[in-house]
């Protein structure tokens, strides 16, 4: 017979709404299923002109900016989210997804209340009014990958309903962009959550397998001999 409790309960990706001044979580959204791909893109931040930009260039950069970085990577994320109330039956759901829609949806949404607030400004005349802050949030997956994100996509595909026309199956499109140290001030909480994430990087690149030149077919004096001889005359 097999032993259902030995099976190990799979950790959920997420996102956590955080508290930016003291660091508290607000609302924690966690995926009802993992998706099944991710999509991930990383766009270096060149220093050189738009020969530098890291597409092959046309050779027009400064040549002694080519091999620097003005910061870290852009980095986005893809991924496709499923939520289906009928997987959980023993779980009331009057309103079918409702509630799971409106909380992601509200990630890119002011609330009624900033929204006066900013109107109650413009009445009074203020001359320049601050755009809305939105909480800073974190996207999860795995204790390895914890960073500051920005949604930057939400396309919602619904799928099935109940009697009362309320959807009760959809599938997410989200997109998302890692906030950097150069997408946020200096001291902000959400700087010092991606210097955690990009630390954790370099502690896995320290412990990934190490190539040999022998297995490109090389040795030292190929690389060392090959350069020496192209710089001269």
């Amino acid at each position: 017979m097999t032993r259902y409790a030995d099976i190990p309960k799979p950790i959920r990706s997420g996102i956590v709404v955080v508290d930016p001044d003291r660091g508290t979580p607000q609302r924690i959204i966690v995926l009802q299923f993992n998706p099944d791909t991710l999509e991930r893109s990383l766009s270096p931040q060149s220093a050189g002109g738009s020969g530098d930009s890291g597409g092959g260039g046309s050779g027009t950069g400064d040549r002694n900016e080519a091999l620097r970085l003005k910061g870290p990577a852009q980095e986005t994320w893809k991924f496709t989210a499923e939520i289906d109330a009928t997987d959980q039956f023993e779980v009331a759901a009057p309103d079918g997804i409702h509630p799971q829609l409106a909380t992601l949806e509200m990630l890119v949404q002011p609330t009624t209340q900033q929204i006066r607030d900013a109107s109650r400004l413009s009445q009074k005349g203020t001359i320049e009014i601050s755009p809305i802050e939105m909480p800073l949030t974190l996207f999860t997956w795995g204790s390895k990958r914890v960073m500051p994100v920005r949604l930057t996509e939400l396309s919602i595909n619904e799928s099935a309903f109940d009697v009362n026309l309320n959807p009760i199956r959809a599938s997410l499109g989200i997109g998302l962009k890692v906030l950097t140290v150069s997408d946020l001030p200096a001291g902000h909480r959400g700087a010092d959550l991606y210097m955690a994430h990009l630390a954790q990087k370099e502690r896995l690149a320290t412990a990934a397998r190490r190539g040999s030149l022998g297995g490109l077919g090389l040795t030292g004096g190929d690389i060392g001999g090959r350069a020496t001889l192209s710089g001269r005359g």
